[in-house]
């Protein structure tokens, strides 16, 4: 079945002869760089934002949650689109949405506005995301889908690198503005790379528009459950940490996300490789293990070199198990459902960043920043459990074989 499957999914010349680095596959990688480099500059400095507007930590938590959430909703309209309407339609639609999205921020005044265009930029960020996940995959060999979602994820990693410290270097300098208008001219340029692919023809269209409305892809469900759990730990890194440094008087926040970056590159490639050798047996628990003990250090975090040591073993973490999470998801469904698969896993990424947003913003506000590291570690408890319910469930189904 496996190798029917991927005998199916070779229908580029780059699958057929094993390359990974053909030119539309480098244009797809600037491409996420630049709309990533975006999001990433946004990240740490929204919360900064909603402060300056007068709100609190709550109020942070539903900014956030507005973004994930509406990104959620979109999502299975665009795995649907992905095949009826195509891959270019979807990725510039997405693009540009979110390019007049990020580039309003600056003219917000109150929390209405900021919030009405967050849930704008999230429509934006779910149809563009969906849809490049899966022009990656149209572009990579099927036997070594996990080595290059693991180059393809870099290209995010990378702006993760420098977006978020960029983002707070710029916040010190400029007016959030202006901030704001160069986050949305990098949206600009992505959408510019990518109107140069050559994107793949869509086939079976007629039939996909015929089949009765769907919101998931249900082979890609268990590995984009384990996702959810493992990202809503981002929801509480991403929207408060950079409060919770302050508040505690410890310097460096700047810097962790750019050694979190650092680990999550030196990691993908690896990690890729190794769950095309091995599968998800060989990456999932001893990844899950480094994120569970980068929560507690952040839970009780007495200084900047506790951070930096807890930013490495995230990003190692979550490095080693994202990549082959998404392989894991995309190779179990049809061929004509690889859209769909991929909104499916992302819908769950942005499930896990919004549930977290929203209940660490509660955890925060009544028990301590500290209280919000605490429940994380749960988090990725519940993710190891099921982890293992999957291979024990895995496992008796091969002795009734």
């Amino acid at each position: 079945m496996e190798i029917g499957e991927a005998k199916k999914g070779a229908e580029t010349g780059a699958a057929h002869s094993g390359r990974i680095w053909t030119r539309d596959f480098i244009l797809i990688c600037f491409a996420n760089f630049f709309i990533f480099l975006g999001f990433q500059m946004t990240l740490p400095t929204i919360p900064l934002f909603v402060e300056q507007l007068g709100g609190n930590d709550q109020m942070i938590g539903y900014v956030v949650g507005a973004f994930t959430f509406s990104a959620l909703i979109i999502r299975p309209y665009a795995g649907q689109a992905l095949e009826s309407k195509g891959r270019k339609f979807v990725f510039l639609t997405g693009l540009a949405i979110f390019v007049l999205a990020v580039g309003s921020f600056g003219f917000a005044s109150g929390m209405a506005f900021l919030f009405l265009m967050r849930f704008f930029q999230g429509l934006g960020w779910g149809f563009s995301t969906t849809a490049s996940g899966t022009i990656a995959t149209d572009l990579i060999p099927p036997a070594r889908r996990g080595e290059g979602m693991g180059y393809y994820g870099l290209s995010g990693n990378v702006a993760l690198a420098a977006g978020p410290s960029l983002g707070l270097i710029l916040a010190g300098v400029l007016t959030f503005d202006n901030l704001f208008l160069i986050c949305s001219a990098l949206g600009l340029a992505s959408l510019l790379l990518a109107s140069l692919i050559r994107y793949k023809k869509v086939e079976h269209a007629q039939q996909t528009v015929t089949v009765k409305w769907d919101f998931y892809e249900k082979s890609a469900l268990q590995p984009s459950i384990l996702l959810f759990f493992m990202t809503v730990t981002f929801g509480g890194i991403a929207s408060f940490l950079p409060l919770y440094t302050a508040q505690k008087g410890i310097a460096g926040i700047q810097w962790y996300f750019l050694v979190y970056a650092l680990s999550l590159m030196l990691t993908r490639a690896f990690a890729g490789q190794l769950y095309d050798k091995k599968g998800h047996r060989a990456v999932f628990i001893p990844g899950a293990m480094l994120v569970f003990a980068a929560m507690l250090l952040l839970a009780w975090l007495p200084s900047t070199t506790v951070l930096f040591i807890a930013a490495a073993l995230y990003g190692f973490g979550f490095g080693t198990v994202q990549p082959g999470l998404q392989a894991w998801a995309i190779e179990q469904s049809p061929r004509n459902r690889r859209g769909m698969a991929n909104a499916t896993f992302f819908s769950f990424f942005d499930l896990g960043v919004g549930v977290g947003a929203i209940l660490f913003g509660l955890i925060g506000h009544h028990f301590g920043y500290d209280g919000i590291y605490k429940a994380s570690a749960v988090s990725i408890l519940l993710s190891i459990l099921y982890y293992l319910f999957l291979l024990r469930k895995e496992t008796s189904r091969k002795r009734t074989v």
